[in-house]
């Protein structure tokens, strides 16, 4: 019976604020997916870094002929087969190495021809002008100062070059759109908070009469609460399930059917990704609006 009648007075509610409830449900549903649309945006920064970082390398360009009159760096001339033996001994023995890849001066020609084949510039260049180059694949992409400290200056040794900085500019630009899509969310999140409020002062307040009976006839303080806090529940579990469908949504036609197929160089992320966010929302959808009206009702209906 106490069921059944909690039940009615659910329905009674969701009737009489049809509107401030849908307000609630569109709120709390773009605020949850702009949400976990930046906890998925951060998991996919943090895919793209461990893909690409794992794969990019420390470059060690070394002095050419044509580098000694133009770069202070070669002052001495080009670099001798006994420092590049030097250099690559050197190399050997550091902890931090995994790998060593030597680059001649043509092949790196041939593979410029390959990657700029359509630029002006590619048929005035020689293999003569072309830089040497020892290519250095870290175990820990991080511990870049090594080689930097290690290697620059060195005579022989043109520029040490970290790919992985060539990201950067990248990331940085990726983590600024997760901070602007978390401050929209935050505002969404107070607005979907403020709606809720005022949607329980409005029900609580056209079912005074209703809640005055209950306190005359000794009911509890959860028992008259109980009603206000499962709408607002159920209208944040409405929002949240509205919230999962845009996730997935997202999911499917945004990366699946188009930026997998626009960009085949990034990695990203998959559903699996999106279904440990899934329920997070919707946990979040349901305490947000029970635990804004528990604490909106304690004002409004003392007993």
């Amino acid at each position: 019976m106490r069921a059944q009648f909690v039940l009615s007075e659910i329905g009674v509610g969701l009737r009489r604020n049809l509107t401030m409830t849908f307000a609630v449900i569109v709120s709390v549903a773009l605020s949850l997916a702009l949400a976990g649309g930046s906890l998925l945006a951060r998991e996919q920064v943090s895919t793209m870094k461990g893909y690409w970082y794992d794969k990019v390398q420390v470059s060690i360009y070394l002095c050419n002929k044509n580098d000694a009159s133009s770069d202070p760096n070669c002052a001495k001339g080009a670099v001798t087969q006994q420092q590049k033996n030097e250099i690559k001994t050197d190399l050997e023995k550091l902890d931090v190495v995994e790998k060593i890849y030597y680059e001649s001066a043509d092949e790196a020609y041939k593979h410029y021809k390959e990657q700029f084949k359509d630029s002006p510039l590619a048929d005035s260049l020689t293999p003569d002008q072309m830089q040497e180059s020892y290519r250095v694949k870290l175990k820990d992409p991080t511990k870049y100062q090594v080689l930097q400290t290690a290697f620059s200056g060195r005579q022989g040794v043109q520029e040490v070059q970290d790919q992985r900085s060539l990201l950067e500019n990248l990331f940085n630009l990726l983590n600024g759109m997760n901070i602007a899509a978390l401050c929209v969310m935050a505002l969404m999140l107070v607005v979907a908070l403020l709606l809720i409020v005022n949607t329980v002062r409005v029900s609580a307040f056209s079912r005074r009469r209703e809640t005055g009976i209950m306190r005359l006839v000794g009911a509890s303080s959860f028992y008259i609460q109980m009603p206000f806090i499962l709408e607002a529940a159920i209208a944040g579990l409405i929002g949240a399930g509205f919230a999962c469908v845009l996730l997935v949504l997202g999911k499917w036609f945004l990366i699946n059917n188009w930026l997998q197929q626009k960009i085949v160089l990034i990695n990203f992320i998959g559903w699996d990704a999106v279904i440990k966010v899934l329920p997070l929302i919707v946990a979040v959808g349901v305490l947000m609006p029970a635990v804004a009206a528990f604490f909106t009702l304690r004002k409004y209906l003392k007993v």
